[in-house]
Protein backbone atom coordinates (compact mmCIF):
# COMPACT_ATOMS: atom_id res chain seq x y z
CA UNK A 1 0.00 0.00 0.00
CA UNK A 2 2.70 2.05 0.86
CA UNK A 3 4.60 1.40 -2.65
CA UNK A 4 1.07 2.63 -4.42
CA UNK A 5 0.97 5.63 -2.67
CA UNK A 6 4.34 6.82 -3.63
CA UNK A 7 3.38 5.64 -7.37
CA UNK A 8 0.31 7.61 -6.95
CA UNK A 9 1.80 10.49 -5.37
CA UNK A 10 4.98 10.70 -8.10
CA UNK A 11 1.95 10.14 -10.75
CA UNK A 12 0.50 13.60 -9.42
CA UNK A 13 3.47 15.12 -9.34
CA UNK A 14 4.48 14.36 -12.82
CA UNK A 15 1.24 15.51 -13.74
CA UNK A 16 1.74 18.76 -12.08
CA UNK A 17 5.24 19.58 -13.61
CA UNK A 18 3.93 18.81 -17.45
CA UNK A 19 0.38 21.55 -16.39
CA UNK A 20 3.34 24.17 -15.34
CA UNK A 21 5.62 23.62 -18.34
CA UNK A 22 2.75 23.69 -20.80
CA UNK A 23 1.29 26.79 -19.22
CA UNK A 24 4.45 28.48 -18.88
CA UNK A 25 5.21 27.37 -22.63
CA UNK A 26 1.58 29.39 -23.21
CA UNK A 27 2.98 32.15 -21.62
CA UNK A 28 6.06 32.57 -23.55
CA UNK A 29 5.00 31.52 -26.79
CA UNK A 30 1.52 33.65 -28.52
CA UNK A 31 -1.08 31.59 -28.25
CA UNK A 32 -3.03 31.42 -31.29
CA UNK A 33 -6.78 30.85 -32.22
CA UNK A 34 -6.60 27.09 -32.61
CA UNK A 35 -4.78 26.81 -29.56
CA UNK A 36 -6.85 28.86 -26.95
CA UNK A 37 -9.74 26.97 -28.63
CA UNK A 38 -8.39 23.43 -27.25
CA UNK A 39 -7.67 25.00 -23.90
CA UNK A 40 -11.37 25.92 -23.70
CA UNK A 41 -12.77 22.94 -24.63
CA UNK A 42 -10.84 21.63 -22.26
CA UNK A 43 -11.54 23.52 -19.26
CA UNK A 44 -14.79 25.49 -19.89
CA UNK A 45 -17.17 24.48 -17.82
CA UNK A 46 -19.90 24.96 -19.86
CA UNK A 47 -18.49 21.99 -22.29
CA UNK A 48 -17.49 19.71 -19.26
CA UNK A 49 -21.43 19.83 -17.59
CA UNK A 50 -22.25 18.89 -21.05
CA UNK A 51 -20.11 15.96 -21.37
CA UNK A 52 -20.85 14.70 -18.33
CA UNK A 53 -24.84 14.90 -19.62
CA UNK A 54 -23.93 13.18 -22.22
CA UNK A 55 -21.74 10.43 -20.38
CA UNK A 56 -24.91 10.00 -17.90
CA UNK A 57 -27.47 9.57 -20.84
CA UNK A 58 -25.48 6.75 -21.85
CA UNK A 59 -25.33 4.86 -18.66
CA UNK A 60 -29.38 5.15 -19.19
CA UNK A 61 -29.35 3.07 -22.25
CA UNK A 62 -28.97 -0.64 -20.34
CA UNK A 63 -31.34 0.33 -17.88
CA UNK A 64 -34.45 0.01 -20.50
CA UNK A 65 -33.48 -3.99 -21.11
CA UNK A 66 -33.59 -4.37 -17.81
CA UNK A 67 -36.90 -5.73 -16.12
CA UNK A 68 -38.64 -4.48 -13.07
CA UNK A 69 -37.86 -5.47 -9.49
CA UNK A 70 -39.27 -8.56 -8.29
CA UNK A 71 -41.80 -7.90 -5.35
CA UNK A 72 -41.33 -10.43 -2.17
CA UNK A 73 -44.32 -10.94 0.15
CA UNK A 74 -44.73 -12.60 3.59
CA UNK A 75 -48.27 -13.01 4.87
CA UNK A 76 -48.43 -13.56 8.75
CA UNK A 77 -52.44 -14.50 8.16
CA UNK A 78 -54.44 -15.85 11.30
CA UNK A 79 -52.55 -14.78 14.18
CA UNK A 80 -54.96 -15.11 17.09
CA UNK A 81 -53.85 -12.69 19.40
CA UNK A 82 -52.22 -9.80 17.31
CA UNK A 83 -50.41 -9.51 14.00
CA UNK A 84 -47.07 -10.34 15.33
CA UNK A 85 -48.53 -13.54 17.16
CA UNK A 86 -48.23 -17.07 16.14
CA UNK A 87 -49.93 -17.45 13.04
CA UNK A 88 -52.30 -19.95 11.90
CA UNK A 89 -50.46 -19.83 8.37
CA UNK A 90 -47.67 -18.11 7.02
CA UNK A 91 -47.23 -17.34 2.74
CA UNK A 92 -44.57 -16.30 1.05
CA UNK A 93 -45.21 -14.96 -2.22
CA UNK A 94 -42.66 -13.33 -5.28
CA UNK A 95 -44.10 -11.80 -8.16
CA UNK A 96 -42.60 -10.40 -11.48
CA UNK A 97 -44.27 -8.30 -13.99
CA UNK A 98 -43.35 -8.25 -17.84
CA UNK A 99 -43.73 -6.03 -20.59
CA UNK A 100 -45.41 -7.62 -23.77
CA UNK A 101 -42.28 -8.98 -25.85
CA UNK A 102 -40.70 -6.28 -27.96
CA UNK A 103 -41.22 -2.97 -25.83
CA UNK A 104 -37.91 -3.27 -24.22
CA UNK A 105 -36.66 -3.40 -27.59
CA UNK A 106 -38.21 -0.24 -27.98
CA UNK A 107 -37.73 1.72 -25.14
CA UNK A 108 -33.81 1.14 -25.46
CA UNK A 109 -33.82 2.43 -28.85
CA UNK A 110 -35.58 5.55 -27.67
CA UNK A 111 -32.48 5.31 -24.77
CA UNK A 112 -29.93 4.72 -27.22
CA UNK A 113 -31.09 7.73 -29.20
CA UNK A 114 -31.42 10.29 -26.48
CA UNK A 115 -28.11 9.20 -25.42
CA UNK A 116 -26.88 10.71 -29.16
CA UNK A 117 -29.07 13.64 -28.84
CA UNK A 118 -26.84 14.47 -25.45
CA UNK A 119 -23.78 13.54 -27.29
CA UNK A 120 -25.11 16.31 -30.14
CA UNK A 121 -26.05 18.50 -27.23
CA UNK A 122 -22.03 17.96 -25.90
CA UNK A 123 -20.92 19.13 -29.63
CA UNK A 124 -23.34 21.90 -30.36
CA UNK A 125 -21.77 23.11 -26.43
CA UNK A 126 -18.54 22.89 -28.09
CA UNK A 127 -19.58 24.39 -31.22
CA UNK A 128 -20.68 27.47 -29.45
CA UNK A 129 -17.86 27.29 -27.16
CA UNK A 130 -15.01 27.31 -30.41
CA UNK A 131 -16.84 30.19 -32.00
CA UNK A 132 -17.73 32.60 -28.43
CA UNK A 133 -13.51 31.96 -28.05
CA UNK A 134 -13.18 32.49 -31.82
CA UNK A 135 -15.44 36.05 -31.51
CA UNK A 136 -13.49 37.09 -28.42
CA UNK A 137 -10.14 36.34 -29.98
CA UNK A 138 -10.82 38.06 -32.96
CA UNK A 139 -12.19 40.63 -31.61
CA UNK A 140 -8.75 41.20 -28.89
CA UNK A 141 -6.61 41.47 -32.25
CA UNK A 142 -8.97 43.78 -33.95
CA UNK A 143 -9.37 46.04 -30.97
CA UNK A 144 -5.29 45.77 -30.89
CA UNK A 145 -5.08 46.84 -34.34
CA UNK A 146 -7.43 49.53 -33.67
CA UNK A 147 -5.43 50.78 -30.96
CA UNK A 148 -2.05 50.75 -33.27
CA UNK A 149 -4.30 53.23 -35.23
CA UNK A 150 -5.12 55.24 -33.11
CA UNK A 151 -1.40 55.86 -31.64
CA UNK A 152 -0.23 56.24 -35.73
CA UNK A 153 -3.08 58.83 -35.48
CA UNK A 154 -1.88 60.42 -32.66
CA UNK A 155 1.54 61.03 -34.63
CA UNK A 156 0.19 62.32 -37.19
CA UNK A 157 -1.69 64.98 -34.71
CA UNK A 158 1.31 65.91 -33.03
CA UNK A 159 2.62 66.54 -36.33
CA UNK A 160 0.32 68.95 -37.33
CA UNK A 161 0.11 70.49 -34.10
CA UNK A 162 3.79 71.02 -34.75
CA UNK A 163 3.32 72.86 -38.26
CA UNK A 164 0.66 74.86 -37.08
CA UNK A 165 2.49 75.89 -34.18
CA UNK A 166 5.42 77.16 -36.26
CA UNK A 167 2.85 78.38 -38.61
CA UNK A 168 1.31 80.38 -35.97
CA UNK A 169 4.64 81.48 -34.95
CA UNK A 170 5.87 82.85 -38.12
CA UNK A 171 2.33 84.88 -38.85
CA UNK A 172 0.99 82.61 -41.73
CA UNK A 173 -1.89 81.26 -40.04
CA UNK A 174 -4.16 82.37 -36.94
CA UNK A 175 -4.48 81.22 -33.76
CA UNK A 176 -7.62 79.11 -34.46
CA UNK A 177 -5.74 76.68 -36.42
CA UNK A 178 -3.50 75.93 -33.34
CA UNK A 179 -6.43 75.46 -30.99
CA UNK A 180 -7.98 73.19 -33.52
CA UNK A 181 -4.97 71.02 -33.89
CA UNK A 182 -4.49 70.90 -30.02
CA UNK A 183 -8.57 70.33 -29.64
CA UNK A 184 -8.30 67.51 -32.23
CA UNK A 185 -5.04 65.76 -30.30
CA UNK A 186 -6.86 65.89 -26.73
CA UNK A 187 -9.57 64.36 -28.05
CA UNK A 188 -7.62 61.42 -29.85
CA UNK A 189 -5.73 60.61 -26.73
CA UNK A 190 -9.12 60.34 -24.86
CA UNK A 191 -10.46 58.09 -27.59
CA UNK A 192 -6.88 56.14 -27.13
CA UNK A 193 -7.75 55.61 -23.81
CA UNK A 194 -10.84 54.06 -24.52
CA UNK A 195 -9.41 51.71 -26.92
CA UNK A 196 -7.15 50.43 -24.36
CA UNK A 197 -10.24 49.49 -21.42
CA UNK A 198 -11.76 47.72 -24.55
CA UNK A 199 -8.42 45.50 -25.07
CA UNK A 200 -8.20 44.72 -21.22
CA UNK A 201 -12.29 43.53 -21.33
CA UNK A 202 -11.62 41.17 -24.39
CA UNK A 203 -9.09 39.52 -22.36
CA UNK A 204 -10.94 39.23 -19.49
CA UNK A 205 -13.44 37.91 -21.69
CA UNK A 206 -11.17 35.52 -23.14
CA UNK A 207 -10.15 34.46 -19.21
CA UNK A 208 -13.64 33.67 -18.37
CA UNK A 209 -13.89 31.58 -21.42
CA UNK A 210 -10.73 29.72 -20.16
CA UNK A 211 -12.08 29.83 -16.65
CA UNK A 212 -9.15 31.21 -15.83
CA UNK A 213 -8.48 34.09 -13.17
CA UNK A 214 -9.62 37.17 -14.50
CA UNK A 215 -6.14 39.18 -14.97
CA UNK A 216 -3.67 36.26 -15.17
CA UNK A 217 -0.91 37.07 -17.77
CA UNK A 218 -1.24 34.84 -20.96
CA UNK A 219 0.83 35.58 -24.61
CA UNK A 220 -1.78 36.03 -27.48
CA UNK A 221 -0.74 36.38 -31.09
CA UNK A 222 -2.26 39.45 -31.96
CA UNK A 223 -1.59 39.50 -35.72
CA UNK A 224 -4.55 40.18 -38.05
CA UNK A 225 -5.52 38.00 -40.79
CA UNK A 226 -8.08 37.67 -43.56
CA UNK A 227 -7.95 34.09 -45.65
CA UNK A 228 -10.49 34.41 -48.16
CA UNK A 229 -13.84 32.31 -47.82
CA UNK A 230 -12.85 29.54 -51.30
CA UNK A 231 -16.05 27.02 -50.64
CA UNK A 232 -18.69 27.47 -52.88
CA UNK A 233 -22.65 28.29 -50.80
CA UNK A 234 -24.05 25.01 -52.41
CA UNK A 235 -21.49 22.89 -50.82
CA UNK A 236 -22.12 24.66 -46.98
CA UNK A 237 -25.71 24.20 -47.25
CA UNK A 238 -25.35 20.64 -47.82
CA UNK A 239 -22.64 20.13 -45.47
CA UNK A 240 -24.86 22.10 -43.05
CA UNK A 241 -27.63 20.01 -43.38
CA UNK A 242 -25.70 16.46 -42.69
CA UNK A 243 -23.45 18.25 -40.00
CA UNK A 244 -25.63 21.05 -37.88
CA UNK A 245 -26.25 19.55 -34.35
CA UNK A 246 -29.75 20.60 -34.53
CA UNK A 247 -30.75 19.13 -38.14
CA UNK A 248 -29.19 15.78 -36.62
CA UNK A 249 -30.96 16.57 -33.14
CA UNK A 250 -34.58 16.87 -35.02
CA UNK A 251 -33.54 13.47 -36.97
CA UNK A 252 -33.42 11.61 -33.68
CA UNK A 253 -36.11 13.50 -32.27
CA UNK A 254 -38.28 12.59 -35.00
CA UNK A 255 -37.59 8.85 -34.87
CA UNK A 256 -37.95 8.69 -31.10
CA UNK A 257 -41.50 9.92 -32.01
CA UNK A 258 -41.86 7.15 -34.57
CA UNK A 259 -41.29 5.19 -32.10
CA UNK A 260 -43.33 6.67 -28.97
CA UNK A 261 -46.06 6.22 -31.83
CA UNK A 262 -45.19 2.40 -32.25
CA UNK A 263 -45.19 1.97 -28.08
CA UNK A 264 -48.81 3.89 -27.28
CA UNK A 265 -50.11 1.41 -30.05
CA UNK A 266 -48.47 -1.61 -28.11
CA UNK A 267 -50.81 -0.32 -24.90
CA UNK A 268 -53.47 -2.12 -26.78
CA UNK A 269 -51.31 -5.38 -26.05
CA UNK A 270 -51.25 -7.11 -22.58
CA UNK A 271 -48.14 -7.08 -19.49
CA UNK A 272 -48.27 -10.00 -17.72
CA UNK A 273 -47.48 -10.58 -14.17
CA UNK A 274 -45.79 -14.16 -12.95
CA UNK A 275 -45.62 -15.04 -8.95
CA UNK A 276 -45.52 -18.12 -7.33
CA UNK A 277 -46.79 -18.88 -3.44
CA UNK A 278 -45.61 -20.86 -0.55
CA UNK A 279 -48.03 -21.65 2.23
CA UNK A 280 -46.84 -22.91 5.21
CA UNK A 281 -49.78 -23.71 7.65
CA UNK A 282 -48.92 -23.35 11.10
CA UNK A 283 -52.36 -24.89 12.33
CA UNK A 284 -52.46 -28.60 10.44
CA UNK A 285 -56.61 -28.44 10.56
CA UNK A 286 -56.00 -25.43 8.23
CA UNK A 287 -53.84 -27.44 5.53
CA UNK A 288 -55.48 -29.54 2.81
CA UNK A 289 -54.47 -32.89 4.92
CA UNK A 290 -53.11 -33.51 8.24
CA UNK A 291 -49.95 -34.73 6.85
CA UNK A 292 -49.28 -31.89 4.41
CA UNK A 293 -48.60 -28.51 5.98
CA UNK A 294 -47.13 -26.50 2.91
CA UNK A 295 -48.37 -25.94 -0.70
CA UNK A 296 -47.35 -24.16 -4.11
CA UNK A 297 -49.66 -21.47 -6.16
CA UNK A 298 -48.77 -20.59 -9.21
CA UNK A 299 -50.27 -16.68 -9.72
CA UNK A 300 -50.72 -15.29 -14.08
CA UNK A 301 -52.37 -12.31 -14.39
CA UNK A 302 -52.19 -9.58 -17.79
CA UNK A 303 -53.49 -6.10 -17.54
CA UNK A 304 -57.09 -5.95 -19.73
CA UNK A 305 -57.32 -2.60 -21.31
CA UNK A 306 -61.27 -2.18 -21.10
CA UNK A 307 -60.84 1.56 -20.69
CA UNK A 308 -58.89 1.82 -24.40
CA UNK A 309 -61.00 4.64 -25.66
CA UNK A 310 -60.19 6.85 -23.06
CA UNK A 311 -56.37 5.97 -22.39
CA UNK A 312 -54.63 3.54 -24.81
CA UNK A 313 -56.41 5.20 -27.95
CA UNK A 314 -55.78 9.03 -26.42
CA UNK A 315 -52.50 7.75 -26.16
CA UNK A 316 -51.93 7.12 -29.93
CA UNK A 317 -53.45 9.64 -30.84
CA UNK A 318 -51.34 12.22 -28.82
CA UNK A 319 -48.10 10.24 -30.13
CA UNK A 320 -49.63 10.71 -33.83
CA UNK A 321 -48.87 14.34 -33.47
CA UNK A 322 -46.12 14.61 -31.91
CA UNK A 323 -44.75 12.53 -34.71
CA UNK A 324 -46.19 15.21 -37.24
CA UNK A 325 -45.05 18.06 -34.96
CA UNK A 326 -41.01 16.61 -34.84
CA UNK A 327 -41.53 16.02 -38.68
CA UNK A 328 -42.64 19.92 -39.24
CA UNK A 329 -39.71 20.90 -36.57
CA UNK A 330 -36.50 18.85 -38.88
CA UNK A 331 -38.22 20.88 -41.93
CA UNK A 332 -38.34 24.02 -40.15
CA UNK A 333 -34.58 23.61 -38.61
CA UNK A 334 -33.17 22.88 -42.14
CA UNK A 335 -35.12 25.90 -43.75
CA UNK A 336 -33.57 28.14 -40.96
CA UNK A 337 -30.26 26.41 -41.18
CA UNK A 338 -30.24 27.35 -45.33
CA UNK A 339 -31.26 30.94 -44.91
CA UNK A 340 -28.95 31.27 -41.95
CA UNK A 341 -25.86 29.68 -44.09
CA UNK A 342 -27.03 31.59 -47.00
CA UNK A 343 -27.26 34.94 -45.38
CA UNK A 344 -24.28 34.61 -43.50
CA UNK A 345 -21.96 33.98 -46.83
CA UNK A 346 -23.22 37.01 -48.68
CA UNK A 347 -22.43 39.24 -45.78
CA UNK A 348 -18.66 37.69 -45.40
CA UNK A 349 -18.25 37.79 -48.63
CA UNK A 350 -19.20 41.13 -49.27
CA UNK A 351 -17.02 42.31 -45.99
CA UNK A 352 -14.15 40.52 -47.64
CA UNK A 353 -14.28 42.63 -50.28
CA UNK A 354 -14.74 45.51 -48.48
CA UNK A 355 -11.89 44.93 -46.60
CA UNK A 356 -9.57 44.35 -49.57
CA UNK A 357 -10.76 47.03 -51.33
CA UNK A 358 -9.77 50.11 -48.04
CA UNK A 359 -6.26 47.65 -47.21
CA UNK A 360 -5.60 47.67 -51.11
CA UNK A 361 -5.78 50.78 -52.24
CA UNK A 362 -8.20 53.39 -50.25
CA UNK A 363 -6.14 53.74 -47.56
CA UNK A 364 -3.25 53.91 -49.56
CA UNK A 365 -4.55 56.56 -51.27
CA UNK A 366 -5.97 59.04 -48.42
CA UNK A 367 -2.47 58.14 -46.82
CA UNK A 368 -0.98 59.60 -49.87
CA UNK A 369 -3.59 62.60 -50.02
CA UNK A 370 -2.78 63.81 -46.18
CA UNK A 371 1.38 63.57 -46.94
CA UNK A 372 0.40 66.08 -49.90
CA UNK A 373 -1.67 68.15 -47.62
CA UNK A 374 0.65 68.78 -45.23
CA UNK A 375 3.04 69.95 -47.54
CA UNK A 376 0.32 72.31 -49.00
CA UNK A 377 -0.51 73.30 -45.84
CA UNK A 378 3.24 74.45 -45.15
CA UNK A 379 3.37 76.33 -48.26
CA UNK A 380 0.03 77.88 -47.72
CA UNK A 381 -1.87 76.20 -50.41
CA UNK A 382 -5.00 74.84 -48.28
CA UNK A 383 -6.31 75.58 -45.13
CA UNK A 384 -6.46 73.92 -41.80
CA UNK A 385 -10.02 72.55 -42.28
CA UNK A 386 -8.81 70.66 -45.48
CA UNK A 387 -5.73 69.30 -43.92
CA UNK A 388 -7.88 68.65 -41.04
CA UNK A 389 -10.48 66.37 -43.30
CA UNK A 390 -7.34 64.66 -45.35
CA UNK A 391 -5.82 63.47 -42.15
CA UNK A 392 -9.63 62.85 -41.04
CA UNK A 393 -10.26 60.62 -44.00
CA UNK A 394 -7.16 58.55 -43.11
CA UNK A 395 -7.77 57.74 -40.32
CA UNK A 396 -11.13 56.78 -40.97
CA UNK A 397 -10.03 54.43 -43.99
CA UNK A 398 -8.44 52.71 -41.43
CA UNK A 399 -10.93 52.38 -39.05
CA UNK A 400 -13.17 51.28 -42.08
CA UNK A 401 -10.66 48.72 -42.45
CA UNK A 402 -11.14 47.70 -39.51
CA UNK A 403 -14.94 47.25 -39.67
CA UNK A 404 -14.87 45.90 -42.79
CA UNK A 405 -12.73 42.94 -41.34
CA UNK A 406 -14.61 42.61 -37.93
CA UNK A 407 -17.78 42.17 -40.07
CA UNK A 408 -15.83 39.63 -42.40
CA UNK A 409 -14.32 38.07 -39.39
CA UNK A 410 -17.63 37.94 -37.18
CA UNK A 411 -19.11 36.42 -40.32
CA UNK A 412 -16.86 33.66 -40.80
CA UNK A 413 -18.12 32.65 -36.93
CA UNK A 414 -21.43 32.92 -37.64
CA UNK A 415 -21.36 30.84 -40.42
CA UNK A 416 -19.14 28.05 -38.93
CA UNK A 417 -21.94 27.77 -35.96
CA UNK A 418 -24.88 28.12 -39.12
CA UNK A 419 -22.81 24.72 -40.86
CA UNK A 420 -22.19 23.08 -37.31
CA UNK A 421 -18.45 22.37 -37.49
CA UNK A 422 -15.30 24.47 -38.88
CA UNK A 423 -14.74 25.67 -42.26
CA UNK A 424 -13.20 22.83 -45.07
CA UNK A 425 -9.52 24.44 -45.09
Amino acid sequence: MVRVSIIAAALAMFTIVVNMNSLARANADPASVEQLVAMALEVNPAVRAARQRWYSAEHSIKQAYAPNDPIFTYTNNDSPKNPFAKPSLRSYNLTESFQFPGKALLQTDQARRTAQIARLTYDAAVRDTRAAVEAGYYQLVLDSSLDQVGEENLNSLEQVLKVTQIAYTANQVTQTDFISAEFDLAAARQQQAQYRTAILNDETALDQLLSRPTGEEITVDRTLRLDPLTARLDDLVDLAWRERQEILEAALAERNSDTALNLAKMEYLPDFSVGTELDNYITPNFAPSPSQTQDWSLIVGFNVPIFFWLHQKEDVERARHDLEASRDDMTSVRDQTAAAVTTAYRTTQLAYQTAMLYRDSLTALSRQNFNVALIAYQSGKIDFVTLAGTLQSYFGARISYLQAANQFLAGRVALEQAIGVPLPK
